[in-house]
């Protein structure tokens, strides 16, 4: 009797459908949406392959106080399951979207109500390292929340992060036994933050509140920014890299005039860096800056 070659082939055949259906179906990635880039990359840090990320101001020449927000950036947000936002008034356009387009289950960290800023304060938080922290533990939080099967990654990737921080608080805390005291002026308060944790003292801080909320700084005040340059009463004079008032740039050229140094720092995170370089390349022009030998 000749065997039949299709009986032999059925159980083959079974085991390969069985395995088909037996096999766990692998999970999307958790959609995230960061207002700002920063955000964006820590997401990206903490939540590795099990996130998908975007970010809405994510180009150098964005300026994130003019930003509107248009029908595509509501399209964004629409299937987003995890939302990070700044607050402070800094990117309104976000939490009015998200109170327009309420979603069940959707995970919202607005930054500055995690750590107790509010309207008035600098909203400039990022540049806080423990702000930053503080952003990152939430988020852990809202990954686990939506997809509890990656929490150990989530974690994992969290303690990763926190120790890859520790270069950046030793950089604010060596400037800060170097140059705390020193007297610096900034044309907008960017850098308010860690020129705070540094012990920096920052000159004309009314001229730089009104650059920073497009408001014409009074002749006063200018007058004052400029005696502080030509008379070398700071060291440094900090501005905003991605700002381009005329103004300011009067300013910038006074300071090189006067052999000022001046350092640009920058509200969006650059091409091709990550949070920590980003922050740390700024530090080292500041060092650089202070330096008696410059």
């Amino acid at each position: 009797m000749t065997a039949n070659p299709f009986a032999q082939a059925l159980p083959i055949v079974a085991a390969v459908a069985f395995c088909a259906f037996a096999a766990p179906a692998v999970a999307d990635p958790v959609k995230v949406v960061a207002a700002e880039n920063f955000y964006g990359d820590v997401a990206k840090q903490i939540g590795g392959d099990d996130v998908a990320v975007t970010s809405i101001l994510s180009k150098p020449d964005d300026d994130p106080h003019l930003f509107e927000a248009s029908p595509q950036t509501a399209r964004v947000l629409a299937d987003a399951k995890v939302v990070i936002a700044n607050g402070v008034d800094y990117d309104p356009w976000m939490e009015k979207l998200l109170a327009a387009h309420a979603a069940p289950g959707r995970k919202e960290i607005v930054v500055g109500s995690l750590v107790g800023r509010k309207a008035g304060d600098n909203p400039h938080l990022w540049y806080d390292p423990a702000y930053v922290k503080a952003a990152g533990k939430a988020l852990v939080g809202a990954l686990v929340a939506v997809d509890p099967a990656h929490k150990v990654n989530y974690e994992e990737r969290y303690a990763k992060f926190l120790e890859s921080l520790k270069p950046l608080d030793e950089k604010i805390a060596t400037l800060k036994t170097s140059f705390a005291g020193q007297p610096v002026t900034a044309s907008e308060p960017v850098f308010g933050y860690q020129a705070g944790l540094i012990g920096l003292k920052v000159h004309n801080e009314k001229f730089a509140l009104a650059v920073m909320n497009n408001a014409e700084p009074t002749p006063s005040q200018v007058a004052a920014f400029e005696d502080d340059l030509k008379g070398h009463k700071v060291k440094v004079m900090l501005y905003n890299a991605q700002a381009s008032e005329p103004a300011v740039k009067r300013l910038i050229q006074i300071a090189n005039d006067s052999g000022v140094p001046v350092v640009g720092v920058s509200e969006t995170e650059p091409p091709n860096a990550t949070y920590q370089t980003w922050m740390l390349g700024q530090l080292d022009a500041l060092d650089k800056a202070l330096s008696p030998s410059q």
